[in-house]
């Protein structure tokens, strides 16, 4: 948007707002409740002097002033501009985004587009120069199909260099309607020659449930990594592929999934519900309440074990929330993150977007999802979780009559946090630039070399004695030393990681997870948990039918 127009738009929302105040609200107002009347001149009397501070910065400061700045925030810059501060002072997640933002973000919602589906990173160069990375071809996508590989560096698209290309640009020239070509140069560690790689464009659905499988026979185990416009269908499709109408069980694994779509959390949720059991509700101040309902009833009679952390958000706090108030899942792990606002998404002009708190959710036994941010740094609020079971701010009771406790996320019925890396383990981790070794790290940027001098594995690849002595020898040159005896101490966690991440290069990153998943500590545990579920489930019939009873009248 150009900053003339945006200036105007700004300042004629400002007239607009102040008209409305005194306009359309005045005669009411004036004759219910004069504060409120101050109120509103008082808002008028704050926009008047913002609009007079922002003239003598304009008119007197040091250097040129970038009005569109100044307002709305520079773009790929961390500095807030004047609507974005005043949205974070009424809340963590309100926010102002600028065109291109908002269209990621509506496209993230949808789930799908046209285009090649590699995601990739575009870092910065000194001269105003960029690199580009794909860092992961997404499953079943032209890129996949092709042979792209996470690590490849991203030479040109269709003969024009990528070095002048920040990472909009070069994901708009990956983009194209469906059955376009577009030819792609990358350069690939271990390979002499540049290679050239010809794509035909198609819908990328972003999966959000990434990952589905039998992880025990008759036990099925499903990852959603967050909740898009397909996700209920996704979710439908996976348990179909597994074989609901015989499974034994059920793993659904919540972690790190912050939320999306309100209505397909729903839509997961009603999958396992009877009809008519409340699903979640919201209201707000000037929101009328709002519940949702199943609308089925649930396929399966399946114990199932979620599993979530601190980084369970949202739409998946809503899920959680109603299988747990239902006691139709035991929820295990971590206490969620407690990000339980309605977020209304209005259209503003040439493109831009606001998301603004209207409501609160809460989970059908009346627990409030949403965690207090007063008085906490937006800092602390995100990244700074409290270690450990969150405080028991609100005490409910589940269909069945057990406690359940909310007002600071959601807490699991069975508190487990994942076990504490050893030294070695945890020094060959934080050797990374990121906290996912399947994305870098010296167990990606190993066998991105060990694959660059024998292109390919099988995938029941697993590291031998040599390959294992060369990591050891690229650690060394990194500044990591090993002894024999540290490598034969964690040889099974420097298999795991040399397994899972080769192979994930080469067949895609939901073969490594699915790798992850089978020696993954929480799992098992859900796995194990799964009987006490099933009873969960047993005793919470027999407690409603015992209130049933209990309030029959006399026959």
């Amino acid at each position: 948007m150009k900053a003339s127009h945006r200036i105007a738009w700004f300042f004629t929302l400002s007239v607009i707002v102040c008209a409305a105040l005194g306009g359309v609200y005045g005669q009411r107002v004036e004759a219910t409740i004069n504060d409120d009347a101050g109120s509103e001149k008082a808002v008028a009397e704050n926009l008047n002097a913002f609009a007079k501070v922002f003239t003598l910065v304009e008119q007197n400061y040091a250097d040129p002033v970038n009005p569109d700045h100044a307002i709305f925030g520079p773009e790929n810059n961390n500095t807030l501009g004047a609507i974005p501060s005043m949205l974070h002072t009424l809340d963590p997640h309100s926010n102002f985004f600028d065109a291109a933002t908002y269209a990621r973000l509506r496209e993230t919602e949808e789930g799908q587009y046209y285009g090649v589906g590699m995601k990739i990173l575009s870092v910065p160069l000194k001269g105003g120069q960029w690199t580009t990375t794909v860092t992961e071809p997404m499953p079943g996508s032209p890129a996949f199909r092709a042979g792209i590989r996470p690590g490849d560096l991203l030479l040109k698209i269709d003969g024009h260099p990528t070095l002048d290309m920040d990472g909009e640009m070069v994901a708009k020239r990956l983009k194209g309607p469906k059955g376009t070509v577009v030819q792609v140069t990358v350069s690939r560690e271990g390979y002499d020659n540049p290679l050239d790689v010809t794509l035909t464009r198609g819908q990328i659905t972003g999966l959000s449930v990434d990952n589905s499988f039998l992880i025990r026979p008759g036990v099925g185990y499903v990852h959603i990594a967050t909740f898009s416009e397909t996700t209920s269908d996704e979710m439908t499709d996976a348990l179909k592929k597994l074989g609901e109408g015989s499974l034994k069980g059920l793993i659904l694994d919540l972690r790190g999934n912050p939320g999306g779509v309100v209505q397909t959390a729903v839509g997961v949720a009603d999958h396992f519900l009877d009809k008519h059991q409340l699903i979640v509700y919201h209201r707000g101040r000037n929101s009328s309440e709002r519940r949702y309902f199943a609308k089925s009833d649930g396929k399966g009679t399946y114990p199932i074990v979620v599993i979530i952390d601190h980084g369970t958000a949202s739409a998946a706090e809503i899920v959680t929330g109603a299988l747990q108030d239902h006691d139709r899942a035991l929820v295990i792990g971590e206490t969620s993150f407690g990000k339980g606002l309605v977020q209304t998404p209005y259209n503003l002009s040439e493109g831009t977007g606001l998301l603004l708190t209207t409501a609160h959710y809460y989970t059908p036994s009346g627990r409030l999802i949403q965690r207090n941010y007063d008085n906490v740094s937006l800092y602390d609020y995100m990244y700074a979780h409290v270690q450990g079971p969150a405080p028991h701010a609100e005490v409910h009771h589940t269909d069945g009559g057990r406690e359940v406790f909310g007002g600071a996320g959601l807490a699991p019925d069975i508190q487990v946090s994942e076990p504490a890396y050893n030294r070695v383990e945890g020094e060959l981790v934080a050797a990374g630039s990121c906290s996912d070794f399947l994305l870098c790290g010296p167990f990606y940027e190993f066998s991105r070399y060990y694959l660059g001098t024998h292109k390919t594995v099988e995938r029941d690849f697993r590291p031998d004695e040599q390959v294992v002595q060369a990591f050891r020898g690229y650690l060394a040159q990194q500044g990591v030393m090993l002894s024999d005896q540290e490598v034969q101490d964690n040889l099974p966690f420097i298999d795991e990681h040399l397994r899972e991440v080769t192979v994930g290069i080469v067949y895609g990153e939901d073969q490594a997870l699915a790798m992850t998943a089978k020696n993954d500590f929480l799992v098992q545990k859900a796995i194990d948990s799964l009987a006490q579920s099933a009873d969960l489930i047993s005793r919470s019939k027999a407690y409603r039918t015992s209130l049933r009873s209990a309030n029959r009248p006399p026959g």
